[in-house]
């Protein structure tokens, strides 16, 4: 990999401060949106928006593999964008209709701000850790120092503060003076920028989705210090989300567009190389910025380097058998309300009022409609199809 590459992807993806404030506008109203394009039409295309992260693959190679197309579905070019403020902004106002959002935005955007979002499905699980300077050997390690998350509103922010808060350290997010010996510093980065400022000392470490840590440890600038699939088990990270108007308006054409992303998570289980390759700078579709080789290093397994990560501590449960990202697209539950409670005990700037009356059995049943993607998995011949015992329901483990 081109030692520059990290550099380089900052005018690929900034996620900024300045980002998570022009959400914040959009989110409360204060930012005025254009019309919605078009109303619902059962003709409408397929308009996919997505980040070039490995988060939307199950999106990117169902455009691939023309399983959309399959379902009898027009489809139209993914639309890269470089922000979650730009992807947001482009779903509220209808230019495009399927999008991958980190799965605490999702609450925000229906609770915070009354939008009528729907997750439908999730996109994957894990695919995420905490990469830190070479000298950083335990959490602890971290107090008194910098580490860098991708937003607020994300599982990266809620899995690091929680693995803070049972290693006796405080969270601080607008800090004052030089840090106590107990103090971490909290700062909204970009992922193309996390590499270079972990490399030149201006954070100790960075939580984030692949494959920006794979980026790290490929160039030599950190290693993985945990895998937040190793702290909360089989999370999800981003899910796909759609309109509720869609959903309600013309059922046939969502659930034909949750067959499509469904049967590419399938697909995705079993060519994972394949997946890497199609999914990288050099394919024709061109996805995402990244080169074969670091997109493998997330997506296939390799049992070598598992146990040098069993050795190292980045993975403390090997028993779970948790592959560095998963897919499955079953939106369990229990996963949502654990969500919302750990939520409600995460800082992130802004207002966050509205997450202190939220129910978390409610949001689970009112943000999610399951009832796509259950079709969908039935008609793989059911949850055994993704290596999962045959029930919609589970238990959430988060350890420390």
């Amino acid at each position: 990999m081109n030692d520059d590459l990290l550099a380089n992807l900052s005018d690929d993806l900034p996620l900024s401060r300045r980002d998570f404030l022009r959400l914040s506008a959009l989110l409360t109203g204060s930012l005025a949106l254009p019309p919605l394009a078009r109303a619902a039409n059962p003709n409408d295309p397929v308009r996919i928006g997505y980040l070039p992260i490995t988060d939307a693959s199950p999106l990117l190679v169902a455009h691939s593999k023309k399983l959309f197309e399959a379902q009898g579905l027009e489809v139209e070019a993914p639309k890269l964008f470089r922000s979650w403020a730009q992807i947001v902004e482009a779903f509220m106002a209808g230019q495009v209709n399927v999008v991958h959002l980190l799965s605490p935005m999702t609450v925000w955007a229906r609770y915070g701000s009354n939008f009528p979002a729907k997750v439908v499905a999730w996109n994957h699980m894990s695919g995420s850790a905490l990469t830190v300077a070479p000298n950083i050997q335990t959490i602890k390690d971290l107090g008194g120092k910098k580490v860098a998350v991708p937003f607020w509103y994300s599982v990266h922010n809620v899995v690091l503060q929680h693995l803070l808060r049972e290693n006796g350290l405080t969270v601080v997010t607008k800090p004052a003076g030089e840090l106590k010996a107990n103090e971490v510093a909290l700062t909204i980065m970009a992922p193309p920028d996390m590499g270079p400022a972990l490399a030149n000392g201006a954070i100790a470490g960075f939580i984030v989705a692949e494959p920006f840590n794979a980026a790290a440890e490929t160039n030599g600038i950190g290693r993985v210090l945990r895998f937040t699939g190793d702290v909360w088990r089989e999370h999800a990270c981003c899910v796909v989300t759609m309109h509720e108007r869609d959903l309600k308006e013309r059922p046939d054409w969502s659930q034909k567009v949750v067959n499509g992303i469904v049967n590419a998570q399938h697909w995705l289980r079993d060519n994972r190389k394949e997946g890497a390759q199609l999914l990288s700078k050099d394919a024709p579709g061109k996805y995402t910025p990244f080169p074969p080789a670091v997109l493998e290093r997330v997506l296939v397994p390799n049992a070598e380097r598992q146990q040098q990560y069993v050795k190292e501590g980045a993975i403390r449960h090997p028993e779970w058998k948790d592959e560095r990202i998963e897919y499955q697209p079953y939106p369990f539950p229990s996963y949502t309300e654990q969500l919302v409670k750990l939520l409600k005990n995460t800082q992130v700037e802004g207002d966050n009022k509205f997450l202190a009356a939220l129910d978390p059995a409610f949001v689970a049943k009112d943000l999610v409609d399951d009832r796509f993607v259950r079709k969908s998995i039935a008609a793989l011949g059911g949850l055994k199809a993704f290596g999962l015992p045959e029930k919609f329901t589970r238990s959430e483990t988060l350890v420390a």
